[in-house]
C-alpha cells in the first residue's frame, strides 16, 4: 500500500500541484491513492519523493494483512 494522500497532506499539497511539479501525469497520482496501481514503477516514485521530501520507504506501508 502506497502512503501518498498521508504526505499530501502533510506537505498540505493537491494531486494537481504535485503532478506538475514532479511531472507524474495526475491521473496516476489519483490511481495509485485510490489503489488502481498497486505497483507503481521506481522512476514515478523517485519523482514523487523528491517532491514530497521523503523516502521510497516511507512511503510503502503494510496492509493489515502483511502483503
Amino acid at each position: 500500500m502506497i502512503a501518498l494522500d498521508y504526505y499530501l497532506k502533510k506537505r498540505n499539497l493537491t494531486q494537481t500541484e504535485l503532478s506538475r511539479k514532479s511531472k507524474v501525469p495526475q491521473p496516476v497520482i489519483s490511481d495509485i491513492i485510490n489503489g488502481k496501481i498497486k505497483n507503481p514503477g521506481v522512476l514515478t516514485l523517485k519523482r514523487i519523493c523528491n517532491v514530497l521530501v521523503c523516502t521510497i520507504d516511507d512511503l510503502i506501508v503494510e496492509d493489515e494483512k502483511g502483503a
